[in-house]
């Protein structure tokens, strides 16, 4: 462990839409403290600071905090963005506008669609690269200039330099952002290249938008939260959560603001990884289900899935690297109605975390997944979490019986059912997306739960999808605040050539990978966090000559020729596509190095206190209940995971209650207990 090098008492934490959630770990003594409070949405930082009170941590014994973060991500979906001012090349300032041929809607010739920045505050100076780097019209400085103090006058906190073909030769970039940043009331500049050195104006020119208007946010909200931990005594470094799932400090997270859209959703994939390779289940399908959504992705070989090519929303591409998580709107607060049509829907609208559920006591009144579970039995009215003002179950039934039973003839625990039914085929079709429709079959896969909600469906969608395995780890509902603990230093690098395999410069592509590693292991030595190892992952994006889609093919570690990098393509092609295309040559595109500082490994089951669990199963049931499943009502025994012996083994259906979540075992589904304490849920046909 180097000088400085930090990591004892680790605390991880996850500001969700509803919770914020807390894991506090210090692998020397096998001690672990959690907590789980409200989001405090006008200021997340409240929320993070209530969460280390509630979970009694002193501050200034913390050797690490490790945070995920929701602030640009709620930020870029509710467009609360900073006024942003963007400088481009003459004749370009609509490139964010016409984007790609595409529509907001599949059918139709109808839809909205507002550029992040506003056609006033894009403006445009002489200036031309060609797509080799050369220099076609020089830079014209006294536009720069003049350009820069319109931008100024018009109140702009955030600034954008995009210039055409700034991948190939960044001189124009580079002079600009330096006279911009004598100039600019601030250190929000963004040169496009610095972010993302890749051809594709638009999708370039979009990353580095997003960048710039969610910087002075971020940049706000992560000195509010250092201010407030140094006012308590923490006197170490804290580190974000990247959406590629890796860590970095928050001395540079504002610099690429843009880098942590994701990061909510990343670490928890992060820890779902790190689990399922504990537990001997590399390839996952996760399944993270919260207050007011549902994130789905694919892991393999206890790797997450990482695309560049994430679109937040219709025209917001956001080419950095990122878990690729796939977003729909049902969580535990998703409201129910039925439409004009007399169609039941299941959100994508939400109750939030004010009101919130009609279950929660806080004026909710409309229908939502949390309440028809709580009709039906899954979840336990005395032991529900952060509620206000408790309301009963005949209050609850008349709501369901008025909004949606009535209009379609259905009693209140019919129209509950039906409720689940819906929400369970939409999340069953979100996860659909991350498997059959990139060619993988679902059987070879394990479902990991978790999120607040994920336990109560994650059975039920399993069987749907024909998924054998469900893992419940043991802690699910605050799996994102464990994947900040577990999460690893990571740095990306791209880097554009768009050149034929033919004729590419292999020593070139070569000399490119090793730069990239040197300058990530470089990044890596300057942060304050131990790491066990430094891995590398190098990969190309690729494309047959004429295409427009690009496939990752990783590369191998050592030296390789061009013959093995057209092969290489060729198999992911054909493993994606199933056809072979021999005869139409290959295009080399991007350089991808992914620079990876290893953590040492935390002992997972330390998460339940060993302790607690009794002797026999019988021992660790509290009761019995009756609830609802797919085959209708059933006498349910009721346990407590703490209590849950080591050699646990028992067939649905059961219900099984801990502090962060409620888990659902349909009848005849087989529960054993690994020895991290990860439920293994066999499903039955």
């Amino acid at each position: 462990m180097g000088e400085g090098k930090q990591g004892g008492f680790v605390a991880g934490i996850d500001v969700g839409g509803t919770f914020t959630d807390l894991v506090l770990v210090e692998p020397r003594t096998r001690s672990v403290r959690l907590a789980k409070v409200p989001t405090t949405v006008e200021n997340q930082s409240f929320g993070v600071i209530g969460a280390l009170a509630a979970a009694e941590a002193d501050l200034a014994a913390l050797d690490l905090i490790v945070h995920g973060t929701t602030t640009t991500t709620n930020a870029v979906l509710e467009r609360k963005l900073a006024r942003t001012g963007l400088i481009t090349t003459n004749g370009f300032r609509d490139v964010l506008e016409l984007g790609r041929r595409t529509r907001p809607a599949p059918y139709g010739m109808t839809g909205v669609f507002c550029p992040i920045i506003p056609r006033d505050l894009r403006l445009e100076v002489p200036e031309r690269m060609d797509a080799s780097g050369a220099v076609l019209t020089p830079l014209d400085e006294g536009a720069l200039r003049e350009a820069l103090a319109a931008l100024i006058a018009a109140d702009c906190e955030s600034l954008v330099i995009h210039f055409l073909h700034s991948y190939a030769n960044p001189a124009h970039e580079l002079r600009a952002a330096e006279i911009a940043r004598e100039v600019w009331p601030n250190a929000n500049v963004t040169a496009g290249h610095e972010l993302l050195a890749e051809s594709r104006e638009f999708e370039r020119g979009v990353t580095a938008a997003v960048n710039a208007s969610v910087q002075p946010l971020l940049t706000r909200y992560i000195d509010r939260l250092r201010g407030e931990l140094e006012r308590g005594g923490y006197a170490n470094d804290l580190l974000i959560v990247n959406g590629n799932g890796g860590m970095v400090s928050s001395r540079f997270v504002g610099r690429e603001a843009a880098k942590t859209v994701m990061s909510g959703p990343a670490s928890g994939v992060m820890a779902a990884a790190y689990t399922g390779r504990r537990a001997g289940e590399p390839n996952l399908i996760t399944y993270d289900m919260g207050g007011t959504s549902t994130d789905v992705s694919l892991i393999r070989d206890a790797t997450p899935a990482v695309s560049s090519e994430i679109e937040v929303e219709y025209a917001m591409p956001i080419h950095l690297p990122m878990v690729d998580v796939r977003t729909v709107g049902a969580g535990g607060g998703s409201i129910a109605r039925v439409t004009d049509a007399g169609l039941l829907e299941v959100g994508p609208e939400s109750a939030g975390a004010m009101p919130g559920p009609i279950c929660y006591g806080r004026g909710g009144q409309e229908p939502t997944i949390s309440d028809a579970n709580l009709l039906l039995g899954r979840l336990n009215p005395d032991t529900l979490f952060s509620v206000d003002n408790p309301v009963s179950m005949e209050d609850v039934a008349a709501i369901f019986e008025r909004r949606i039973g009535g209009p379609l003839g259905l009693d209140a625990y019919e129209a509950a059912a039906a409720v689940i039914r819906i929400a369970n085929a939409r999340m069953a079709g979100a996860t659909r997306m991350v498997s059959v429709s990139l060619g993988i079959d679902p059987r070879d896969f394990a479902l990991f739960a978790f999120g607040g909600a994920g336990p109560l469906h994650a059975v039920a969608i399993a069987r749907e999808l024909g998924i054998p395995r469900v893992l419940i780890p043991g802690r699910p509902g605050i799996t994102n605040a464990l994947g900040c603990v577990v999460a690893d230093l990571r740095y990306d690098f791209v880097r554009t050539l768009n050149q034929p395999v033919a004729s590419v410069d292999m020593g070139a592509v070569h000399a490119i990978l090793a730069e990239q590693q040197r300058e990530g292991r470089a990044l890596i030595d300057k942060e304050s966090v131990e790491t066990a190892r430094i891995d590398t992952i190098r990969s190309a994006d690729m494309q047959f000559v004429g295409q427009t889609h690009l496939l990752r093919v990783p590369l191998p570690d050592g030296a390789f020729d061009r013959e093995t990098l057209q092969a290489a393509f060729e198999r992911v092609y054909f493993d994606r596509f199933r056809v072979r295309l021999p005869e139409i040559r290959a295009s080399l595109v991007n350089l991808n190095t992914s620079v990876i500082g290893v953590r040492s490994e935390i002992d997972l089951s330390v998460l339940i206190d060993a302790d607690a669990r009794a002797a026999t199963l019988a021992e660790a049931q509290t009761g019995t209940r009756r609830a609802w499943y797919d085959t209708g009502w059933h006498d349910t025994p009721i346990y407590r995971r703490e209590r849950l012996p080591a050699d646990a083994s028992f067939t649905g259906p059961a219900i099984i209650e801990q502090m962060d979540t409620t888990i659902v075992i349909d009848p005849g589904d087989r529960v054993s207990q690994d020895r991290d304490g990860n439920l293994i849920v066999e499903v039955s046909p």
